[in-house]
């Protein structure tokens, strides 16, 4: 491995042994053996082509929003689309931007544009890239309702375009598939800027009040169960401050599992267990987690 490293770090920026801790909104997860931060296209497809000859399976990431990440750490190169490759481009109506660029940061690109259509996303704590996989949505906008095009690289490091994304609920074309997005093309209406800075304003304090930003999170935990609200049912099980270690159910949102106080892996998944068992109890729903476990 160390061949492996001098190799990959001719390409781009790469640390060894990185706390993943650094790298999640939950402030959760061990080191990982490599960490690279690729600024382009080409480092990108450099990195993946390196990994492929040294048969190591990377893990590309985001911003780190929606993950959990392994108390033990990642043996193997972690690769952060983030600060580095984030591009933003607007062009008249629509905006071209990577997948590292954050989706505040391209609410404020169409702010500034006077484009409207985005404000449900500006405080949406994620990447484009990791939103247009997973169609990330809040108060009642979802990325489905603007992405026309994402750009991806396929299982041979070719370049491809995306038309069809087969969005659902927390679903795309991607889910499951070992593709790497690497930006997309969204496409807003024109509108007036005060009216669209003035919504961003009154969702960020929505935000604010109902929900759990000033503590380290990954935000909604479980997706929405058919007919109800997950974070309803966790309250209603009596849940809501429930603690194991440092993971806690937010005593402002019980669909937020927060990092109370060095929380670690086994924490959360222990308190996620734990609500699904007494929310199933209960009510005999059985909640599925939005955030995605890794390692």
């Amino acid at each position: 491995m160390e061949r492996f490293f001098e190799e990959i770090s001719r390409i781009t920026k790469v640390t060894e042994n990185e706390p993943m801790k650094k790298h999640t909104t939950f402030r959760i997860g061990g080191p990982a053996r490599f960490f690279a931060e690729p600024a382009t296209k080409e480092e990108l497809k450099a990195l993946l082509s390196k990994a492929k000859e040294f048969e190591v399976a990377p893990i590309v990431i985001g911003r780190g929003s929606n993950l959990l990440v392994a108390d033990e750490g990642l043996d193997t190169l972690v690769i952060s689309l983030g600060e580095r490759f984030s591009d933003i481009e607007v062009k008249g109506n629509e905006i071209y931007a990577s997948a590292g660029a954050s989706l505040s940061a391209i609410a404020q690109a169409a702010l500034k544009n006077s484009l409207t259509g985005f404000e449900f996303a500006s405080g949406i704590p994620g990447s484009l890239g990791g939103a247009v996989y997973m169609n990330a949505g809040a108060y009642g906008g979802e990325m489905k309702d603007i992405v026309v095009k994402s750009y991806y690289l396929d299982e041979n490091l070719c370049e491809q375009e995306c038309t069809e994304h087969e969005f659902s609920y927390r679903k795309s074309f991607y889910t499951g598939k070992m593709l790497v997005i690497t930006g997309a093309k969204i496409v807003l209406s024109e509108g007036d800027a005060k009216e669209i800075g003035d919504a961003m304003a009154a969702l960020a304090k929505k935000r604010r009040e109902k929900q759990p930003i000033q503590m380290p999170s990954a935000g909604s935990v479980f997706k929405r169960p058919e007919g109800y609200f997950a974070g309803t049912l966790i309250e209603e099980a009596g849940l809501k401050g429930y603690r194991i270690g440092g993971a806690e159910v937010s005593t402002l949102h019980a669909g937020f599992i927060v990092n109370a106080g060095d929380a670690t892996c086994k924490d959360v998944l222990g308190l996620i267990s734990h609500i699904q068992k007494t929310v199933y109890e209960k009510n005999g729903v059985m909640l599925e987690t939005e955030v995605k476990k890794i390692g």
